[in-house]
């Protein structure tokens, strides 16, 4: 069974042209720094036209090996933490399946661990690769 984090924002105005070039540039910078090239990444869906409030749509499959893990977690929500402060004014709501992740204004998007050098050494020396 696969887990995914989902991300996406919403604003009764759509985005500016700027804006949307802003995003681009996160997007592009974010990919061009994903550290595994055989993972999936930030991902953002195409724009429905029929919809303009959503500004932003997006999922990204967790890794099956326990040692990818973290660091993917990390780096997608860092991710998403640099969008949501490109367009600060929309409502953004990020989740790991049923578990919403909350926002902070200093840390911004983050889950308990991500960043515990020690937790993703045991993830990886307990788990094997799916």
């Amino acid at each position: 069974m696969s887990v995914s984090l989902y991300y996406s924002a919403h604003r009764a105005t759509p985005l500016t042209g700027p804006e949307s070039a802003a995003m681009a540039r996160v997007v592009a910078a974010r990919t061009a720094s994903f550290p595994y090239e055989d993972e999936e990444g930030l991902y953002l869906y195409d724009q429905d036209p029929a919809d303009l409030r959503e500004i932003v749509d997006g999922s990204t499959k967790m890794p099956f090996d326990p040692a990818r893990l973290m660091p993917v977690i990390a780096h997608v929500l860092d991710s998403v933490t640099e969008l949501r402060r490109t367009v600060p004014d929309a409502e953004w709501r990020v989740h790991m399946d049923d578990l919403d992740v909350p926002w902070d204004e200093t840390e911004g998007y983050a889950l308990p661990g991500m960043r515990d050098a020690d937790l993703s050494a045991e993830l990886a020396a307990d788990g094997t690769p799916g």
